[in-house]
């Protein structure tokens, strides 16, 4: 369906694209996030069981937990997975230009305020650690734990020390998938394939058919597209600003703070020693290297993962 808001035009995939998908049996949960774009969540467990926040990457969306919300929520676990805009069931800007880094962080921040979540245990992978350990950085009494998982943060100061051709260095793998990301054959399920095959998993026909259910052409694609393009050498304000402060924030995150990289990835690999090295509640962490896996490790090792999530508490 398409729409219109505050000038910005937008899709919204039919539900009919997410009757009986495979593992998926969650009922939809929504939000008004910005100027008026519904924000899909999953939100399952007790009500009041310990909280636990799911954020997915790109070109994925929450059904990248579907082997992770079982075991959690029999462990007694409220678990609530977001779809960033522009991902799942949640509303699709049409414009490439609608999906920056600070209206993310934005939508994200307005979903946290309307659910009130506190005490919450963040697993973050790819961009949804991106996004989510700004909001834990900013607001650290909201967290009690942190799972980073193949992700990252922006760090404005570092990246403008790059030269390009440092960054094309350093970087290779995430350069590669920023072409990769403009192939005009790519969908949601091809990207998940590939990252599974290097370590020889593959897709179910009916997996592939859930990670590409709320994709259903390519306007409904833009976020998936313009998300590699976010990281950018030179950090505009203020955003940068922004950065700055959750790294302050960080640098100062005495709770639990554990990784959890998986033996193959490559993308994000170089944040996991950076967290180690400047987030306190790191020191003395079991940090988790996760066997046979890359960079949908939760398609690949969920128990492991649910394992390290309980491990903090």
């Amino acid at each position: 369906m398409s729409n219109s808001i505050a000038g910005m035009h937008i899709e919204r995939t039919p539900d009919e694209r997410f009757s009986d998908l495979a593992d998926w049996p969650y009922e939809p949960q929504y939000v008004t996030v910005g100027e008026g774009l519904r924000m899909h969540y999953v939100d399952e467990g007790p009500a009041d069981g310990p909280v636990v926040v799911l954020a997915h990457g790109e070109p994925s969306w929450g059904y990248l937990y579907h082997k992770m919300i079982p075991g959690l929520v029999a462990a007694g676990r409220r678990v609530l997975v977001p779809d960033l805009i522009g991902f799942g069931r949640s509303d699709k800007p049409v414009d490439r230009a609608a999906y920056t880094y600070e209206a993310h962080i934005a939508w994200t921040g307005d979903w946290l305020d309307q659910l009130g979540l506190t005490d919450i245990t963040l697993f973050g992978q790819d961009w949804g650690g991106y996004i989510f350990n700004v909001h834990v950085g900013l607001t650290p009494d909201r967290f009690a734990a942190v799972v980073a998982s193949n992700t990252g943060l922006t760090d404005p100061d570092f990246m403008a020390t790059l030269t390009p051709e440092a960054f094309a260095q350093g970087f290779s793998a995430f350069l590669q998938w920023r072409e990769m990301s403009e192939a005009p054959d790519l969908t949601a399920a091809r990207a998940v394939a590939a990252a599974l095959s290097v370590n020889g998993d593959v897709l179910t026909e009916e997996e592939a058919a859930a990670y590409d259910a709320p994709f259903p052409s390519e306007r409904f694609f833009a976020g998936a597209r313009q998300f590699p393009h976010l990281v950018t050498l030179e950090t505009p304000e203020p955003l940068a600003s922004a950065l700055r402060r959750a790294w302050a924030g960080l640098e100062a995150f005495d709770k639990p703070f554990l990784t959890a990289f998986a033996e193959h990835e490559q993308i994000s690999r170089p944040f996991e020693g950076i967290f180690q090295a400047r987030v306190p509640g790191a020191k003395g962490q079991n940090h988790v290297t996760v066997p046979d896996a890359g960079h949908f490790l939760q398609e690949q090792q969920p128990d492991l993962l649910v394992k390290a999530i309980l491990s903090l508490g």
